[in-house]
């Protein structure tokens, strides 16, 4: 694939701020190497920022830069699907990996009854996503829920080869419909290389208040 800049896809920014001391530490453990098997490391990276971080569907209370920087989000050991997918292509890009940022609106059937009065729907709009670019394609994938959480609420864990996308599956454990991936024209169908956070808090408070998503302009394809 031609005209991509992929240095955009390499570079620490204010998120993805891989250059901080307890990510390096992380990377050193898992031995995450930019001369590395991509395939291999990828799926070490996905696997832990699945299990041992944590899924909480909540936002925590804080400034928007502590809210969606991968460095917070691993010194919390938790967090919603936007920052375990920055940790997600924080660390690719440390290990060499082109990543960035996808989004999506999804519907969750399983969504608990009182969530779906709260927001007065079952839609998910600004689902969060890393994307990496591996085997000369860009590949998508969501690290959000956790297996424990999966395992005790019948749900599929999401699992990834290195290779193919690895999003939610439409159905759970006994059958029943789970996600339902929703075409939404006013999220772009594109890799962002970084999203300022101020901007990407605004955009997601805007998309569960039914109003119109503006991720800005950042750089990407």
């Amino acid at each position: 694939m031609t005209g991509i800049d992929f240095s955009v896809y390499l570079k620490p920014t204010l998120l993805m701020d891989y250059d901080h001391e307890s990510i390096q530490t992380l990377a050193g453990h898992f031995g995450l190497v930019r001369d590395g098997e991509p395939k291999s490391q990828a799926r070490r990276i996905f696997n832990h920022v699945r299990d041992e971080i944590k899924y909480n569907f909540y936002p925590p209370d804080l400034p928007a830069l502590e809210m969606f920087r991968a460095s917070d989000t691993l010194a919390r050991r938790e967090g919603f699907c936007i920052p375990k997918a920055i940790l997600l292509a924080s660390m690719a890009r440390l290990a060499g990996i082109p990543a960035g940022l996808g989004f999506a609106t999804i519907r969750n059937h399983r969504l608990p009854d009182y969530v779906k009065e709260l927001m007065g729907t079952d839609l998910i709009r600004l689902h969060g996503f890393a994307m990496l670019y591996l085997d000369g394609k860009w590949v998508k994938v969501t690290p959000a829920f956790d297996s424990k959480m999966c395992r005790d609420s019948g749900l599929a864990v999401v699992d990834f080869d290195g290779s193919e996308d690895a999003m939610f599956p439409a159905r759970d454990l006994k059958g029943r419909p789970h996600i339902d991936y929703v075409h939404d024209k006013e999220i772009p169908d594109r890799c962002f290389a970084d999203v300022h956070p101020e901007k990407l808090w605004h955009s997601l408070l805007a998309a569960h208040a039914g109003q119109g998503i503006d991720l800005g302009d950042d750089e990407g394809r």
